[in-house]
């Protein structure tokens, strides 16, 4: 929606000054526009297109990445519509009424071969690298193991003082009172202190799921008998909001994630409030079978 709004912004300021013969040039500097500005807004939107803003370093660097095959790609195809051009023109019947017999080109050929390849370094160099930071787990500050289940998430907090709670998704009513997104409240979020390492343990109770975080650059499968690693940094305070990624059954659309980045004092306030509140309280599967 924001890289939809800018552009179209862009592009009917620039007709009014221009007019519709110029309607190609127009679209072209609504897209450059879209393409080049970030997001202000930190929440989600309907229709949105673009990436939410970046949270943590290693969104930082998606973003970057992203940026980068962009503009390879944007060359890519000028170039080849370039020399779709410049043969249509070039090798029309009325410009060439006898057809060339030429089948083989050694030169073309290799250049053909050699320049994709490049390319392909080019991409494979920063993508390793990123694929390194992103597995190359810190030493954790706070470790938080998230599991799926159908259809909610159960955090633990492990420890000498370790507890475990269940987080529901928030009803529309209760997300409209809240003011939150709706399909994305819970009742019990998580909360993060700013600019620590905290590490996500994911696992599955029942099927596949999927733990994902996307202004902190996170999606970790949450398999059953398994333990996946995760990380995030969070450099900013606020609310982040996530999903289920992984197709986990009927209600899959709601299992949101909420994520609360707050400062040291904040976090420890919570901690301990937490530990004293989630002490006695069942999960959520006792609860339902009580019922």
């Amino acid at each position: 929606m924001f890289l939809w709004k800018t552009g179209y912004l862009g592009m009917t300021g620039f007709l009014r000054k221009t007019g519709a013969r110029n309607l190609a040039l127009a679209a072209l500097v609504g897209l450059v526009q879209a393409v080049i500005t970030l997001p202000a807004a930190a929440l989600p939107f309907d229709y949105e297109t673009g990436l939410q803003p970046a949270a943590s370093p290693v969104m930082e660097q998606i973003e970057d990445f992203h940026r980068l095959l962009l503009w390879i790609i944007v060359a890519v195809c000028l170039f080849v519509l370039a020399l779709l051009m410049w043969v249509a023109v070039r090798y029309r019947a009325r410009v060439n009424p006898v057809a060339s017999k030429i089948h083989h080109n050694t030169i073309l050929e290799v250049v053909w071969t050699i320049i994709p390849v490049i390319i392909l370094v080019i991409i494979a160099v920063p993508s390793f690298r990123l694929l390194y930071f992103e597995a190359d787990i810190p030493k954790p500050d706070v470790t938080i193991k998230a599991i799926g289940k159908q259809w909610y998430w159960t955090y633990e907090f492990p420890g000498a003082k370790g507890f475990q709670f269940d987080s529901l998704v928030l009803s529309d009513e209760d997300d409209a009172k809240q003011g939150k997104p709706r399909l994305l409240g819970v009742d019990n979020p998580i909360y993060v202190p700013v600019n620590k390492v905290i590490e996500i343990q994911t696992t599955g109770a029942d099927v596949i799921h999927s733990w994902a975080l996307p202004q902190m650059g996170v999606k970790m499968d949450a398999v059953p008998g398994r333990v996946n690693l995760t990380w995030f940094k969070a450099d900013k305070t606020g609310i982040y909001y996530g999903q289920c990624s992984e197709l986990c059954g009927a209600k899959h659309a709601y299992m949101p994630i909420e994520v609360h980045v707050v400062t040291d004092a904040e976090y420890a306030a919570w901690l301990a409030q937490a530990r004293e509140k989630f002490a006695s309280l069942d999960p959520v599967s006792t609860r339902l079978a009580a019922k």
